[in-house]
């Protein structure tokens, strides 16, 4: 990295959103020299995360940015030293002042990313690898044994000679399409892991959506809901699930997330993922793709199968959360359970309701 790199970095690491129009006119050079030089940074492992919401950095006597680290979420991530200022215990610094950060805000949990080169000396700083996509990425929690508490309350355990398969849905809401999809795997596992994600990233609450696919499913017994907690399709694990990014990072995080999947997997299991086939949703899509290579590299079979349809349509979460921002949840009776049906025509589910119809889009990328 020669003086202007380090120039790009320090706007980038002030604000990551910065426009390479904006960056080029800071530093004099023409845009594509700056895309340029971005692009080289990336390949170096230097990458413009735009999931950034806490920045802060280490200046030497210059005011050249020596070492700098970021916070998204309950994540710490974006931890870089200048290759001028390794050695001075600059990373300690930014690594403590980021968990304080943290603290400050009520995040007890937090969850890093680091190079694997990296790996070794944050654990000296408390924190405990769950998994890692090799050359690539290390994932960690400052919980010792966090991840393997979570998969010790995960019931029931597998038993020998029985067939078992793992279901991994947002489900905002519960629709026909997500039953039909836990049906199938019913039908054809003697045990099925539904996973609820647990995230708060939307108008229907968490303990809302939970509660749907519940009373959804609850005529199947052999299907056993789970909250994914923070390790699955989370902000910590998958931030580009619900933010935009580039379809490199969705790749590389979508890798994460599946290798914490198969490592679930292992201790329940389950040795088939049932997923429906996705054609609207660009993240949901690039998902699948990945899963249906990784998975099988895993010894776990991936099953594709095709979405629900009403009247030639796709039945969708995405087509129901429409249908109530536009003010017609009556509309929703042909593509949702009883249940869902009854809870946002009803009393309990206004407030939700009106929530949906404030969003400004509610239709996922």
């Amino acid at each position: 990295m020669d003086d202007l790199d380090h120039k790009i970095v320090q706007l980038l690491s002030e604000n990551a959103r910065m426009p390479v129009k904006d960056i080029a006119q800071r530093v004099s050079l023409t845009s594509p020299a700056v895309s340029s030089r971005i692009h080289r940074l990336e390949q170096e492992g230097i990458r413009r995360d735009g999931n950034l919401d806490y920045t802060c950095g280490i200046f030497n006597d210059d005011w050249e940015l020596a070492a700098t680290g970021s916070c998204f979420g309950n994540t710490i991530r974006c931890l870089a030293v200048s290759g001028r200022h390794r050695g001075e215990g600059l990373l300690n610094q930014i690594v403590s002042h980021l968990v304080e950060v943290q603290l400050a805000r009520g995040s007890a949990h937090l969850f890093l990313y680091t190079k694997p080169d990296s790996a070794q000396y944050l654990s000296d700083l408390g924190f405990y690898e769950i998994v890692r996509v090799p050359g690539s990425l290390v994932f960690m929690e400052n919980r010792r044994g966090g991840f393997d508490r979570y998969c010790a309350s995960l019931s029931p355990k597998p038993q020998e000679g029985q067939s078992t398969a793992g279901v991994v849905m947002n489900a905002n809401p519960f629709t026909l399409g997500h039953r039909h999809l836990v049906e199938r795997a019913a039908r054809e596992n003697d045990v099925v892991h539904l996973f609820v994600l647990s995230e708060e990233a939307g108008p229907i609450p968490s303990a809302v959506r939970r509660e749907l696919v519940e009373q959804g499913v609850r005529d199947l017994p052999n299907v056993f809901c789970h909250a994914t907690g923070p390790y699955l399709i989370s902000s910590a694990t998958f931030p580009s699930y619900f933010l935009k990014d580039s379809d490199t990072v969705i790749r590389t995080q979508a890798e994460l997330d599946l290798r914490i999947f198969c490592q679930i997997a292992r201790r329940l299991g389950i040795q088939r993922r049932y997923v429906g086939q996705e054609r609207s949703s660009h993240v949901t899509r690039l998902y699948n793709e990945v899963m249906c290579q990784k998975l099988p590299e895993a010894g776990i079979q991936c099953v594709e199968i095709p979405r629900l349809t009403r009247d030639g349509a796709a039945v969708s979460a995405s087509a129901v959360r429409q249908a109530i921002h536009d003010g017609q949840p009556e509309h929703i009776r042909d593509w949702v359970p009883a249940s869902t049906y009854d809870f946002f025509t009803g009393p309990r589910g206004a407030s939700v309701c009106a929530a949906i119809q404030r969003e400004a889009e509610v239709i996922h990328y």
